[in-house]
């Protein structure tokens, strides 16, 4: 079995029809002591998923379905660099893992598909970002919304550091040597000739690197605009050599290593409150314009009928709403008999699951920003 961190959402591997499907979500911690009991807490989900497969599977094929995930939880160094959460998807050939930047139920599931609904949370909230910190030597990238932001975590295979991006030493082609303001015998260096001296064209090659990196393994996985967070002489020639389609007009002009997270926080939210508010805004007319026009509804069972008939364009749920209940796609019907896991058996969760794989958009909003009291509003294709 391949096993592979990833960022990008959604991802094909998500939309695998196979048997056994394996989903296990899992709150994580940042620090000891408490991450000390996340390889514990990982190994009893393991073992639910154990007994979910012993009703179905002999125990050789077992033993070589979960080998490589009880291997993953004696991997020190996974543990000791883990976010706030992690979703694993595991099928018999491979399995993709994603670090969360916000915590998530505890669940392991084992079904002919993968139970992303709390995914589909994390990442569809209106009000996520990034944001991107750079200066001379380093740069770190954050994550956040209204409520907190958290400094993601950069793989170890990219560097992360000018020395480690294009080395510590000056262009070659600017440098010259002399003896002249050194210690005797020692040669010093000079820049010499060109529009730019060494220095800055180091500067202007580190930030390339640093421009390339973020949209490549995380801005475009993720789809969130970028804001950019440095000194007031850089916002300007960063901004003229990106190619990164999410990096926005707008930035923070300060080091961001002078800004504790919560300083970053305020400041980027003062900035991305008043986009937050247009898009929900737009988001609004759009639903009540459609719904004026009878392609759009705020029931919930009208709402379950159009998804299983593949009507729903876009779909605005209002976070942390619970609709106990599964979605007979059949009928087009709720059944609120017989249901067994809690945390699995919410008509909002199917209803985001079944938009999204059908192609629509789902859009998770706080209960003040949403446009009905039903939790649900959704406009319709036709």
């Amino acid at each position: 079995m391949n096993v592979e961190i990833v960022n990008e959402f959604p991802h094909e591997f998500l939309m695998e029809q196979a048997e056994p499907c394996i989903s296990i979500y899992q709150p994580t911690h940042r620090h000891r002591p408490e991450n000390q009991q996340d390889p514990i807490r990982f190994k009893n989900l393991l073992q639910q998923v154990q007994l979910e497969l012993s009703k179905i599977y002999p125990g050789n094929e077992i033993k070589s379905l979960l080998a490589p995930l009880e291997k993953l939880q004696g991997e020190r160094p996974f543990w000791a660099h883990a976010g706030d959460g992690l979703a694993l998807f595991a099928t018999k050939d491979r399995c993709i893992i994603y670090r969360l930047q916000r915590p998530v139920p505890e669940l392991a599931i084992v079904s002919n598909s993968f139970h992303i609904k709390p995914l589909i949370r994390v990442f569809q909230s209106a009000d996520r970002y990034h944001l991107l910190g750079v200066n001379r030597q380093k740069f770190k990238l954050f994550e956040g919304n209204r409520y907190g932001i958290e400094e993601v975590e950069i793989p170890e295979e990219l560097a992360k550091t000018k020395a480690e991006a294009i080395g510590d030493q000056v262009t070659e082609a600017y440098v010259g040597s002399g003896d002249s303001g050194g210690a005797t015998g020692t040669a010093m260096m000079h820049g010499y000739g060109g529009k730019k001296d060494e220095i800055e064209i180091d500067i202007e090659r580190y930030f390339r690197y640093v421009d390339r990196t973020v949209s490549e393994h995380f801005s475009k996985p993720s789809g969130l605009p970028l804001y950019l967070v440095t000194l007031t002489e850089y916002h300007t020639p960063f901004k003229e050599l990106s190619h990164n389609p999410y990096l926005q007009d707008q930035g923070i002009k300060s080091d961001f290593e002078a800004l504790n997270l919560e300083q970053l926080r305020e400041m980027a939210w003062q900035i991305i409150e008043p986009n937050y508010l247009d898009k929900t805004k737009n988001l609004v007319e759009s639903f009540e314009n459609s719904q004026a026009n009878g392609l759009g509804s705020q029931k919930i069972e009208d709402v379950v009928q159009a998804v299983s008939e593949n009507r729903i364009s876009r779909l605005m749920l209002e976070d942390g709403r619970v609709y106990p209940g599964k979605i007979d796609l059949d009928t087009g019907e709720i059944q609120t008999k017989n249901l067994q896991q809690t945390a699995v058996d919410d008509v909002m969760d199917d209803l985001a699951e079944l938009v999204f794989k059908s192609g629509g958009e789902v859009v998770v909003l706080p209960e003040e920003r949403m446009p009905v009291d039903t939790g649900v509003a959704a406009i319709y294709r036709w």
